[in-house]
């Protein structure tokens, strides 16, 4: 059975790319420089609806751009499931996952960074550079925020035990 890959389709004539990273349309109260998404499922959605499926795929071939940003968005969702505990109330989890998403992080191609066998180097451009820092900045807030409300949707005393089973769970083997 194959991995699930993003249902969005880039063209990298016409649209915002960075290295080989997409930058898509968000539905963000984030400052940053994403254009806002022409309908209410973005590729932040995507992610949170595809992190459990795919999550217990070891391998994950790319057919698109967009599967790019869909690696990184459940990447970073496994590391923000990752600092939470099954006792965290949303007050707490809101501190700890806005912490995690403004923390200091390595760009995809750079050193450092776990995956630059699929990430191309971006152009050592430093306009480029701060466009794909700011991006992933507004993806990390985004997908954080929208996380919290999938995690605390039935109760805000504690996070879905749901979510919460998919922490040990490594996609491709790495993490952020």
């Amino acid at each position: 059975m194959p991995a699930y890959h993003s249902t969005f389709l880039v063209d990298p004539n016409n649209d915002r790319m960075v290295g080989n990273f997409a930058i898509m349309p968000l539905n963000t109260k984030y400052r940053g420089p994403a254009y806002p998404a022409n309908s209410d499922y973005d590729i932040v959605d995507e992610c949170l609806d595809l992190f459990r499926a795919n999550s217990f795929f070891k391998n994950f071939e790319i057919k698109n751009q967009a599967d790019r940003v869909l690696i990184y968005g459940i990447l970073f969702i496994n590391e923000c499931l990752a600092h939470l505990k099954p006792n965290t109330s949303m007050n707490e989890a809101i501190k700890i996952l806005t912490n995690v998403a403004l923390d200091d992080f390595s760009l995809p191609g750079t050193p450092g960074f776990p995956l630059n066998a699929v990430y191309s180097v971006p152009i050592q451009d430093h306009n480029s550079m701060e466009l794909l820092k700011s991006y992933i900045q507004q993806l990390r807030q985004e997908l954080s925020m929208r996380l919290l409300n999938r995690l605390y949707a039935d109760t805000q005393e504690r996070p879905s035990k749901y979510w919460l089973g998919f922490t040990r769970r490594r996609f491709m083997n790495k993490s952020l």
